[in-house]
C-alpha cells in the first residue's frame, strides 16, 4: 500500500509536469507610439480625438485658430495689388515720342529730295549756292534733332522701365512671404500622421495650444512588439527573420498562441530588469529581443507573453 501511495504521487507530478510550457523567453507588448503635437499657436477650435478611436493616416482631427495669419496673408496680397498701382504704363509717352519721330523723319526724307533737287538745279545754274546751303543747313539740323529724338526715345524706355522694376522688385519678397503664411496657416490643421488607435488624448477643445505642445499620442496595434531578453547562451540559437511561438494566457491553465518574427536583437547586453525572468533566472547579463506580432484583436499593450523559440 506504501509504495501503491508513492507511484500515484509519481505519476502525478510527472502529469502536472506535462501540462506546464517551457518559456525561452518572457516580457510584455509594445507598440511604436506617436506623440502628435500642435504645430501652430492658438486656440484649439475643433478638437475631435477621444481615446480609444481609431483614425487613419491624413485624417483631419483638429483646428487652430489662424485667423491672425489670415489677416497678414491678406495685408501681403493688398500690398502686392498696390505694387501694380504704382507702376507706370510707359505706352502713351512712349507713343507721342515715336510720332513726333515719325514727323521728324518725314520732314528729313523731303529735305533730302529737296536737297537733291537743289543740286541739279546748282549744277545747271538753275538755282544758287546759297539756296543748297540753306538746305544742308536744314537737312543738318533735323538730322541732329533726330538723334536728340531718339535718344529721348530710348531715354524714356529706360527710365520708366528701371521705375517699373523697382517698384515691383518688393513683390517678389512679399510672394516669399505668401508662401510662409500659405504655410504657417496649413499648420493650423491637425491632421493624424499614422493610421492607429488613440492611446492618450492631452488637450481639449477650446484650450490654446503651444507648438510643440502635446495634443494625443497614438500607435498602430495592428502589429504589436514583443520586447523580451535572452541570455548570452540563448543568443546563438535566434537569428533576425526566425519565425517563433509566441503564447498568453487563455484562462487560469491555457495558453493562446500567435506566430511571431524576431525583428530586432540587441548588439549590447545588459543586466537584467527587475521585473523579468528569463529562462536562466541566475543571469545577470541578457540580450533584448523584439518579435512583431499580428494582432487579433486580443493582444494589448503592456500584456505579458512568453515565447518559444523552438
Amino acid at each position: 500500500m506504501k509504495y501503491l501511495s508513492i507511484s500515484v504521487v509519481f505519476f502525478f507530478i510527472v502529469a502536472c509536469s506535462g501540462k506546464e510550457t517551457a518559456a525561452d523567453a518572457s516580457g510584455n507588448f509594445e507598440a511604436d507610439e506617436v506623440i502628435v503635437s500642435a504645430q501652430q499657436s492658438g486656440q484649439l477650435l475643433s478638437f475631435t480625438v477621444q481615446e480609444g478611436d481609431t483614425l487613419r493616416e491624413g485624417a483631419v482631427v483638429g483646428q487652430i485658430d489662424v485667423n491672425g495669419l489670415t489677416l497678414q496673408k491678406e495685408q501681403a496680397q493688398a500690398t502686392i495689388r498696390s505694387l501694380r498701382e504704382k507702376t507706370t504704363d510707359p505706352q502713351p509717352q512712349l507713343a507721342l515720342v515715336r510720332k513726333q519721330l515719325a514727323v521728324q523723319e518725314s520732314q528729313l526724307k523731303q529735305l533730302l529730295h529737296e536737297q537733291q533737287r537743289t543740286e541739279n538745279l546748282v549744277k545747271a545754274d538753275a538755282a544758287t549756292p546759297k539756296q543748297l546751303d540753306d538746305i544742308n543747313a536744314q537737312v543738318d539740323q533735323l538730322q541732329k534733332t533726330l538723334i536728340v529724338t531718339r535718344q529721348q526715345l530710348t531715354v524714356s524706355e529706360t527710365n520708366v522701365a528701371n521705375q517699373n522694376r523697382s517698384i515691383l522688385s518688393e513683390q517678389s519678397p512679399l510672394e516669399k512671404s505668401l508662401a510662409r503664411y500659405d504655410d504657417e496657416i496649413s499648420k493650423g490643421v491637425v491632421v493624424n500622421p499614422v493610421k492607429g488607435t488613440v492611446l492618450a488624448r492631452y488637450a481639449l477643445q477650446g484650450e490654446m495650444a503651444v507648438t510643440g505642445k502635446a495634443l494625443y499620442k497614438i500607435a498602430d496595434t495592428d502589429t504589436l512588439l514583443l520586447k523580451a531578453y535572452i541570455t548570452g547562451t540563448q543568443l546563438p540559437e535566434i537569428k533576425l527573420g526566425q519565425s517563433v511561438k509566441v503564447l498568453i494566457d487563455q484562462g487560469k491553465k491555457d495558453y493562446k498562441t500567435y506566430p511571431g518574427v524576431i525583428s530586432y536583437i540587441s548588439g549590447k547586453s545588459e543586466f537584467t530588469p527587475k521585473t523579468i525572468q528569463t529562462k536562466e533566472e541566475r543571469a545577470n547579463l541578457v540580450y533584448a529581443i523584439k518579435i512583431r506580432v499580428p494582432n487579433d484583436g486580443y493582444l494589448k499593450i503592456g500584456m505579458f507573453a512568453i515565447t518559444q523559440f523552438h
